[in-house]
């Protein structure tokens, strides 16, 4: 069986979405390849087999016009990046820059010139022609080089539609001002919208051609400024990680570079500081802000035993951490790997997209040659008058200039770019661009119970006082006995009793299966399961254990001297967020189901607390599945969340599967989108966020395509002045851009 493994490569020199298609299909033509190129993030990610190298795939990539350059992660991505001045730089931003200013520096008099007769001069189309000359020249180099390496290679992308349409305008108007009596002394004319009908000799263009590389060269600097900010989400992810750690050695606190931090190290974290990795909380007590990681603005307490998440903010207290994970194996290295995955990826849309701008450029040069064909029949059947060979140049310059297809190839990536990125910020992790058509389609939500509705922690819910005694009384006499064990009923009601400053326990005794017991204060205490006890336990008492067993809660009773005193009860409660968040769901049009194998009393009362009225208790894991696909069987579209191993299986059975961050790795691996935090108003959070941003994919595509296919017959019927062709083009792109980058201010509603 042949073992393959992914390569990233960066590219270098692409300028439109046809670029990346090109390489795309270059590279997928080596057998066992499987590559996608992305235009937004200039990246490329292939799949190879065994026998081919990195050098292989460069290769390919150099012979089909353009660079590439294998990236290598760092074993710590997150160090050092904020202290490096040439962190944010980017050569090709400043040069285009550069070009940009000194353009249209000088084409606003050429524009001013040929647009108001009054500043018509003697002599003035020279004066163009010296101004608009390095526009054309040294203005749309870039434009230059990229048609001729395409057309060295055979092919042609938007560069060669702006080469050649800049070109044709200025050497047409080199050619009427030398040859033609566009030259002469005391030359005026227009400026019209609508190109119109003049002697072909007379006429110059020289403030199409600046004025279109000008228009160009702008449209492609804020596309590519936005770019970057498109992907400034993941970018502040890698920033957040500490610079330097306080390690702890023999005693003493050393000072080292993050990157010599190894696991197993322990390390101080003071208030105020990031904390440097993950790791275990070995001595003291804080609160620290999680927020960057879970999205949540309130502080998490931590004390010894807990975990912290490398690059979270300690808010008071001094901690000391032993780290159990370094550089690219912390959680929030694999949040970004994870975030940089799906932003790589492709959604149905943007393939579409690729197989339109593949042939969308020779389609385009075709029909300005049958646009410049046509109009010259026309001009042949009226005599060949210059009037008419001039337009027929004009509405031929205006196809190429307006059809570029850079918004085609900008509308699905920097959505996607963004929403990923926001989502990043929320908390929330999608795992491939896939997702987002999945939950346009959803309508039920199928929610485990434990550890997703619930906290998955038992807790103290109710505490019932025998006749004679009171609730802390009986609470602080449990407490003190259960203080010494180690079960999970004890640690609730241990928990239930914080802040109280509980009796020293004697002669405590743990029996398996029975309770445990000692002697507090002089009495013998007693905590045991009801059907344990000695002596019978009064009405109250009695009701309140059928009550919370017939609910699916826990119910131990306490004695004093061989006498009942109380009952506490102890179950798993209800998230915080959970009623919120299913009145989330139904908003979103989602019907919520309550899925457990825990016990029938149990989820009732879960569900009604919540409010789903559908529930299907004490399944198997084998049983969820079976569950999922009888609703799959009657039409439903499924949603499942869960965070268990016994979850998996049906969170890969589901349509979409979202596990919370908080369950198993098994079951994070196996769904679809991540929810950082344990809150469940989270879920719908994600998904509403993954349909905006299939929504703004859409509309970026409906205006992409909406824009050429309108553009392209007006500038064919000669409709079109060239520059306000260019201009527009220029304006199709950013307005994609701008449109995506709306989802960085994406808030749940």
């Amino acid at each position: 069986m042949t073992t393959t493994s992914a390569i990233d490569l960066d590219i270098a020199g692409m300028t439109c979405a046809s670029c990346a298609n090109r390489i795309e299909r270059k590279l997928n033509k080596l057998d066992g390849v499987a590559a996608s190129v992305n235009y937004a993030t200039e990246r490329a990610h292939v799949q190879v087999p065994d026998g081919l190298s990195t050098d292989d795939l460069v290769e390919v990539v150099r012979a089909a016009g353009y660079d590439a350059t294998p990236i290598v992660e760092s074993p710590d991505p997150f160090a050092g990046n904020g202290d490096d001045p040439a962190h944010d730089a980017d050569p090709e931003l400043d040069s285009l820059r550069q070009r940009l200013i000194m353009s249209a520096v000088l084409s606003v008099p050429v524009i001013a010139m040929a647009m108001i007769p009054a500043l018509q001069f003697t002599n003035w189309q020279w004066l163009s022609l010296t101004l608009a000359a390095p526009v054309v020249v040294w203005g749309a180099y870039p434009f230059h080089r990229a048609a001729w390496i395409n057309l060295r290679h055979g092919a042609t992308t938007m560069d060669t539609l702006v080469s050649v349409g800049t070109l044709a305008a200025f050497g047409w108007s080199v050619y009427a001002l030398f040859f033609g009596t566009a030259g002469t002394p005391g030359l005026t004319h227009g400026f019209d919208l609508i190109p119109q009908r003049a002697d072909g000799s007379s006429h110059i263009y020289l403030e199409a051609a600046a004025g279109v590389t000008t228009f160009l060269l702008a449209g492609r600097y804020f596309e590519k400024r936005s770019k970057r900010r498109a992907g400034d989400a993941l970018r502040a992810l890698m920033d957040l990680g500490a610079k330097d750690v306080a390690v702890m050695r023999g005693g003493v606190e050393t000072r080292i570079p993050i990157g010599q931090l190894a696991v197993g190290d322990t390390f101080v974290v003071r208030p105020g500081e990031r904390v440097a990795t993950d790791g275990i909380v070995v001595d003291g007590a804080s609160a620290v802000d999680a927020s960057m990681v879970t999205g949540e603005s309130v502080p998490v307490e931590v004390t010894t035993g807990d975990a912290v998440v490398g690059a979270t903010v300690n808010a008071s207290g001094r901690l000391i951490v032993r780290a159990t994970a370094v550089g690219g194996d912390t959680a929030l290295a694999q949040m970004a790997k994870m975030v940089a995955s799906a932003q790589e990826g492709k959604a149905d849309a943007q393939r579409l997209a690729d197989r339109i701008s593949a042939v969308f450029v020779p389609i385009v040069i075709a029909i300005s040659v049958a646009t410049l064909g046509f109009w010259l029949g026309v001009a042949a059947q009226s005599g060949m008058a210059g009037g008419d060979v001039t337009f027929a140049f004009t509405a031929a310059v205006a196809v190429l200039i307006i059809a570029c297809p850079c918004a085609l190839g900008l509308a699905t990536p920097t959505a996607l770019m963004v929403g990923t990125g926001r989502g990043a910020q929320l908390g929330i992790l999608l795992k491939g661009p896939e997702v987002l058509e999945t939950t346009r389609r959803i309508d039920t939500i199928v929610l485990d119970k434990t550890g997703t509705v619930t906290t998955g922690d038992m807790s103290v819910s109710e505490v019932i006082p025998a006749s004679g005694h009171d609730e802390s009384s009986v609470l602080t006499a449990a407490a003190a006995v259960e203080v010494a064990s180690e079960h999970p009923i004890a640690s609730a009601i241990v928990a239930a009793a914080k802040g109280v400053s509980l009796p020293s326990v004697v002669g405590f005794r743990s029996t398996q299966g029975v309770g445990v017991s000692g002697q507090v204060d002089g009495r013998d205490i007693v905590v045991t399961a009801p059907d344990r006890t000695e002596t019978a336990l009064g009405d109250d008492l009695a009701r309140a254990v059928d009550e919370a067993h017939d609910r699916g809660a826990t119910a131990v009773v306490v004695s004093a001297e061989g006498q009942p005193v109380g009952v506490i009860v102890v179950e798993d409660q209800v998230k915080p967020s959970a009623v919120a968040a299913i009145a989330d769901f139904r908003r979103l049009g989602l019907t919520p189901a309550l899925l457990t194998g825990d016990n029938e009393g149990a989820a009732r009362r879960v569900a009604q607390e919540v409010g789903i009225s559908d529930v299907t208790a004490g399944v198997t894991p084998e049983g969820k599945i079976d569950a999922i696909k009888k609703l799959q069987a009657q039409g439903h579209s499924v949603a499942m969340v869960g965070d268990g191993i016994n979850d998996a299986a049906a969170l890969a059975q589901a349509d979409l599967g979202l596990a919370m961050g908080t369950g198993t790795d098994v079951a994070i691996a196996a769904s679809d989108l991540t929810i950082v935090s344990g809150d469940l108003r989270l879920v719908g959070q994600a998904i509403e966020l993954s349909r905006r941003t299939l929504a703004t994919i859409k509309g970026n595509l409906f205006w992409a395509f909406g824009y050429n296919v309108a553009a392209i017959p007006l500038a064919a019927a000669g409709l079109l002045n060239p520059m306000i062709a260019g201009a527009a083009m220029a304006l199709s792109s950013v307005f994609v851009v701008g449109n995506s980058l709306r989802l960085r201010r994406f808030n749940p509603s």
